[in-house]
């Protein structure tokens, strides 16, 4: 009996013993994968960028950008700042963190499918300077009214995909979609690896359970042949075109192209010659770690679609469904603004953002020049921070006198006396045309600074991604004047939005210190 007592110690103690050996060892794992996933932090690719720098409105009057209504930027920012970490300043794109909002804009009221509106008042973080901010609202459209849809579902399953923040975010975030199809949708799953294939013919959108089990059958292994992935989905959303319909491409990926065509580049010229075929593009970021940001934004850019980063599945159903018309579909593309200030009433001026969207002013009359598109119920919003004349300048760029011209004042520059601040110029292309339409906004100073909610919000966003950024514009505002200033604008925020940015000023603030 004792005998038996002292081996049933024995082999307690060896348990024991065996056991936190275990816990040890998955310490130590742990300990790795965190240090992992710090280490791979920094291998996430951003394409960089230069700030735009003030410009003076006498010896260049013209400023032309294309719009701009992917919210990748915040998104993906938002998820660093719950991971404990302070982003990458070419992580941070102005126009996108503002556009990630909704703003209450006028509906478009004449035949064209975008209005125009403007405000101006007081910049925040420099009160002696102006900020116009321009104002675009597509029209909506009821549900009922959307025409049909060619979904081509094309997935990521390489090996970077693995894991339930990736390509199970994947699958749950296109059930969501899937739950909303009407029987006139028709869906189709391309999947990629090392190579690529067709997962699932164009199904009927009635049939649910099938398109679901097939995206449920995914998995992911291998490497990356983004490029035949492309290939194939164009082909399969060409065979199933619907005339006069919603044809589009929904690109699930981390961006991590490694087979095949996968330099910015190539990646370019793949995706110009395929959006002839009347097919639109839209890409959803997803992962962590070796996140490839900057060829994600090609793809959208150059497909004739937007660009959102999926961070949790709460993303997920603003981007699939609370904002499904505005997100998938286009009812305006190739947009483009050209503002003409007016140098007897500024000295300078500053476009805020949308640096990776700049056109030369000859593109904006160049209907072969490709811009951004717009969805149903899409707004975009571009803000200028302006130097008026009779205002000290500070932060502008000097130059000498030139010798052989003469060195005119705002004055004596021939200009009319017209009281014009500037003038804001769009054009845009219906969906199934190649020739563009021109609207035209004239805006005067009254010098007041009488704004909106509206205004006074996307001006904290700016005075945010300024800090984020630590931009050379960003004056003496600290974060605690981002909270003051959104808290004052939350308006009716009734998906909490705005309430979330504040909380995640408040987390940038603590992460600085």
């Amino acid at each position: 009996m004792k005998i038996k007592n002292i081996l049933l110690l024995i082999a307690a103690q060896i348990i024991m013993f065996s056991c936190k050996q275990r816990e040890n060892t998955v310490s130590v794992e742990l300990q790795d994968i965190a240090a992992n996933k710090v280490a791979n932090f920094s291998d996430e690719e951003y394409s960089s960028f230069s700030e735009n720098k003030f410009e003076s409105a006498r010896e260049n009057s013209l400023s032309t950008f294309s719009i701009d209504v992917d919210t990748d930027s915040y998104s993906n920012f938002r998820r660093m700042i719950n991971q404990g970490q302070l982003p990458s300043k070419d992580a941070i794109r102005t126009e996108e963190m503002v556009n990630y909002f909704k703003y209450d804009y006028p509906e478009p009221s004449g035949n064209d499918p975008v209005s125009i509106t403007t405000e101006v008042g007081n910049s925040p973080w420099n009160p002696s300077y102006r900020l116009v901010k321009i104002e675009l609202k597509a029209k909506e459209i009821k549900t009922d009214n959307l025409p049909a849809s060619n979904f081509v579902f094309l997935i990521d399953t390489s090996g970077s995909m693995e894991g339930v923040e990736r390509l199970g975010l994947v699958k749950s975030s296109l059930n969501l979609l899937v739950n909303n199809l009407r029987a006139t949708d028709r869906i189709s799953i391309v999947a990629y690896a090392g190579n690529a294939g067709l997962v699932l013919p164009s199904t009927s959108g009635e049939n649910k359970r099938e398109i679901k089990d097939a995206i449920e059958n995914l998995s992911a292994g291998g490497s990356t042949a983004g490029g035949e992935g492309l290939e194939l989905a164009y082909m399969v959303a060409k065979e199933n075109f619907i005339p006069n319909g919603n044809n589009r491409i929904i690109l699930c990926t981390d961006g991590d192209f490694n087979v095949g065509p996968s330099n910015e580049s190539e990646l370019e010229n793949l995706i110009e010659e395929k959006r002839k075929s009347g097919v639109f593009l839209s890409v959803l970021g997803y992962g962590m770690g070796n996140y490839k940001d900057n060829k994600m934004q090609i793809l959208a850019q150059k497909g004739n679609g937007n660009h959102a980063y999926i961070d949790n599945l709460q993303e997920a159903n603003r981007v699939l469904v609370s904002e499904f018309t505005s997100s998938l579909y286009t009812v305006a593309k190739d947009v483009k603004i050209q503002v003409e200030f007016n140098p007897s009433q500024v000295q300078y001026y500053r476009l805020i953002g949308y640096e990776t969207r700049l056109l030369n002013k000859e593109d904006f009359n160049d209907d072969s020049k490709d811009a951004g598109e717009m969805g149903a119920g899409h707004t975009v919003t571009a803000l200028y921070e302006i130097i008026p004349v009779g205002v000290k300048a500070t932060n502008v760029p000097s130059v000498d006198n030139l010798k052989y011209q003469k060195n005119e004042t705002p004055q004596n520059i021939g200009t009319t006396n017209s009281s014009d601040l500037l003038t804001v110029k769009m054009r845009y292309k219906d969906p199934k045309s190649e020739t563009s339409k021109k609207i035209e906004v004239t805006v005067t100073n009254n010098g007041k600074n009488q704004v909106s909610t509206d205004f006074t919000f996307a001006s904290a966003v700016v005075m945010y991604s300024q800090l984020l950024r630590n931009s050379n514009y960003k004056g003496k505002v600290t974060y605690d004047d981002v909270i003051r200033l959104a808290k004052s604008s939350l308006g009716k925020d009734d998906q909490g939005y705005r309430s979330e940015f504040i909380r995640l000023v408040e987390t940038t603030k603590n992460l600085s210190k």
